[in-house]
């Protein structure tokens, strides 16, 4: 696991900036449509919401995979706008529930005005993010979209279930991770191949590209709550254990563990989380069974099969290009450090 400052590559950030820069663009002129006769109020909200940082990984993806099979246009910018708006939502409804206070370094929505705005605001963008589907990508798009949506919520249920039990196995937490996190990119890079038109083994191998990154981004995630910097995460170092979630690094550990260790973290998981000195003592144990490298690991690991689906697709050519972005963006999430 890397933790200097690390870039993506120079064609994929060129890349990046330029989608980045027409999915804003898509968005703010389907919003000036959108919330023509709303309440000022939600629509101070949502720009908020929208415009203030965020990747914007999502709508790259379904851009990248829609251009892999042929297809670009303006229509498509307005689909990859519909994943960022339902993204967002996610995050002002995870603000909420949380009862957070910042996000990348500003006050969240939640925080700046109020509790009920901010759970309606969010319940705007899901539902316009599924009329923006329905609508460029039919119903069959509209389904996979759904199917995603849905299972990000079991996804929560199933880890509340799983907090501070050192029960929980490695099978458990995969089935949780693709469920909040995986699920939704694959959606989006399913749904960009099938709105361009593209046929049903293109479409898998995309689907099963997005499965894995998303997969491989969610460990990444995991690591950087141990190891990465709060100034470059934006995000509490350590907040994963404070909420009792058995991410991968843990779970290698506690699989590895000799009987009083494991003893140990039991007693970490289960006593007062909050403390300094509990979460040094956690990170120790994790390093000395290896927990770190081998979740590092599995994320290489993770990404290679990404890589792997995309060999359907031609190396040559516009498709080449936009297959070469998709395995950079493969790669980078490996080296990461926010």
């Amino acid at each position: 696991m890397n933790t200097p400052e690390t870039h993506p590559p120079v064609d994929l950030r060129g890349t990046t900036a330029t989608v980045t820069a027409r999915v804003e663009a898509a968005m703010r002129h389907d919003l000036t449509t959108a919330l023509a006769g709303c309440d000022p109020l939600l629509g101070e909200i949502v720009h908020y919401a929208l415009f203030n940082g965020g990747k914007r990984i999502r709508p790259l993806l379904t851009v990248l995979c829609s251009r892999c099979c042929g297809r670009d246009d303006a229509e498509l910018y307005q689909l990859a706008a519909a994943f960022e708006y339902l993204h967002v939502a996610t995050l002002v409804h995870d603000d909420v529930i949380d009862r957070a206070e910042q996000r990348r370094g500003t006050p969240t929505v939640v925080a700046r005005h109020g509790l009920t705005a901010a759970i309606l605001a969010g319940d705007w963008l899901h539902a316009h993010s599924m009329h923006l589907i329905g609508k460029l990508a039919g119903g069959r798009g509209l389904e996979i979209f759904c199917q995603a949506t849905a299972s990000m919520v079991n996804g929560e249920f199933a880890q509340l279930r799983l907090i501070g039990d050192i029960t929980g196995t490695e099978q458990q937490y995969f089935e949780v991770i693709r469920q909040k996190t995986g699920n939704l990119i694959r959606s989006t890079c399913s749904i960009g191949a099938l709105f361009a038109g593209a046929d049903e083994a293109r479409r898998t191998a995309l689907a099963t590209y997005g499965d894995r990154i998303g997969a491989a981004f969610q460990v990444v995630d995991d690591l950087l709550d141990f190891l990465g910097s709060a100034h470059r995460t934006g995000k509490t170092i350590g907040n994963d254990f404070i909420e009792g979630k058995l991410t991968l690094p843990l779970l290698h550990a506690l699989e590895r563990a000799d009987d009083q260790d494991r003893h140990t973290l039991n007693q970490l998981l289960t006593g007062d989380r909050t403390r300094t000195e509990a979460y040094r003592q956690l990170v120790d144990l994790i390093g000395r069974y290896a927990g770190f490298d081998s979740a590092a690991q599995t994320a290489r690991q993770l990404v290679a099969e990404a890589i792997q689906a995309l060999a359907p697709f031609h190396a040559s050519g516009q498709e080449g290009e936009n297959v070469a972005l998709l395995k950079q963006l493969a790669e980078y999430i490996l080296a990461r450090t926010k």
